[in-house]
């Protein structure tokens, strides 16, 4: 007996985008395993099951039947992708290359793991980075290294920056993403990329200054001004962009600090040291990782206030969105402090909005939450925080707030956003 996988859309849709899986010509009642699994750029493989039961008919339809057990328990439609797993420990899952897809191979199989045995079925779905008609440029102008991704059509589109965490190189999948919502989106290296500085220790907001201004420049890209997109460590860059830089409209800081973190930070004969760390405040789990939510210094006291980023300077709107459960730092925390700065000096109250059970790592909607792994400026694998249903309804709702905010103030055609969990 053959059973058919059977997913709307058919052939392939893109990663943020839901897909309905459902399996036919089944037994009434019969038990079955559903076994996803996908390898990235790097061959490493990451898997993820659930057990289900056909209806009456020999039906299964995820968006109707819930999971009684495995990787999660209950309604859960695209629980499969978000609670893949590393077979190998503390890999996180990054998309490298945007212009190919991740093939997501679907099984069904006959019994109740571990004991399910035939096969019974079995598709491959394929989910894009890149959608439709969205042009991916190099930008190798001046010290700029970055990647430029287009929506279709004529133009010009609202601008934005998009800048990842302390990991370095260039990370390219959340700008392709949003590219296809409507945005002239540059995905921008700042370090450990080419020719540009291997480390971190010392930053100088220049060349940051110089992406700003050529994405301003471009005539595919609408003015007056540019948004900014930051998470982790690019959260606390975009935050001093804002603040020290001309052209900015909008800052969407996802789990970043308000304290700059790392290394110096250099503008025009200003410097912002990086707030102290005291790494024996660093508790170790059982299992041997790190969590370092404790170690950095706080930026209210004694010499680490030189640290906090000059919020009151910037002319942007602001949104944060913080993970409550962040085990890398104190997300929350710094997004209050930004907030009573800004309204201290009588700018626009922040918009905040907090998930309870995230951590650290919000990213586009369906990526699995990574709970833990090496952290490049500690040298050792650390704790991520978050609940893994918790924090993946947190990606679905962020994904869509962001659009939201940049559609508000940066102007641009509204896209319709499915962002169903």
């Amino acid at each position: 007996m053959a059973a058919t996988v059977i997913l709307e859309p058919a052939g392939r849709c893109l990663w943020d985008e839901p897909v309905r899986i459902a399996v036919g010509g089944l037994a009434p009642g019969q038990p079955v395993t559903l076994h996803a699994s996908l390898r990235d750029d790097k061959g490493a493989l990451f898997q993820a099951h659930a057990r289900y039961r056909a209806d009456a008919e020999g039906q299964l339809d995820l968006e109707r039947a819930p999971a009684l057990g495995g990787s999660f328990a209950g309604l859960e439609p695209m629980g499969l992708l978000w609670t893949l797993e590393p077979e190998k420990p503390l890999l996180r899952l990054v998309k490298r290359d945007v212009r190919t897809p991740f093939a997501v191979e679907l099984e069904v199989l006959d019994g109740h793991e571990p004991e399910a045995g035939q096969l019974l079925g079995r598709a491959v779905h394929e989910r894009d980075f890149l959608g439709p008609g969205v042009r991916r440029e190099a930008v190798r102008a001046g010290g700029v290294r970055a990647t430029l991704f287009l929506p279709p059509g004529p133009g010009p589109f609202p601008g934005i920056v998009d800048i990842s965490g302390a990991g370095g190189g260039l990370l390219e999948y959340r700008a392709s993403l949003l590219a296809g919502k409507g945005f002239a989106v540059m995905a921008l290296a700042y370090y450990n990329y080419e020719d540009l500085p291997k480390g971190m220790e010392t930053l100088h907001l220049e060349y940051f200054e110089e992406a700003v201004n050529y994405l301003l420049s471009h005539p595919q890209v609408k003015g007056p001004g540019v948004g900014l997109l930051g998470i982790s460590k690019g959260g606390d860059l975009c935050l001093s962009m804002a603040s020290f830089l001309k052209g900015i409209t909008a800052t969407v800081i996802i789990n970043g600090s308000v304290a700059n973190i790392g290394g110096a930070l250099h503008y025009k004969g200003e410097t912002l040291p990086p707030l102290g760390i005291n790494p024996e405040r660093i508790k170790v789990t059982r299992e041997g990782l790190a969590d370092i939510l404790d170690a950095l210094n706080s930026p209210l006291e004694g010499p680490d206030q030189k640290s906090f980023i000059p919020v009151e300077r910037a002319e942007s709107a602001f949104l944060f969105l913080v993970g409550q459960d962040d085990h890398n730092w104190k997300s929350e925390f710094y997004a209050i402090e930004a907030s009573k700065r800004l309204q201290a000096h009588g700018k626009k109250k922040p918009q905040i909005i907090c998930y309870p059970g995230a951590g650290h790592y919000i990213e586009p909607p369906y990526f699995p939450m990574c709970p833990a792994s090496m952290h490049t400026l500690v040298g050792h694998p650390v704790i991520w925080g978050g609940e893994p249903r918790a924090h993946a309804m947190a990606q679905v709702d962020a994904w869509k707030q962001l659009q939201t905010f940049f559609h508000k103030h940066l102007g641009g055609e509204k896209e319709t956003i499915s962002g169903k969990l």
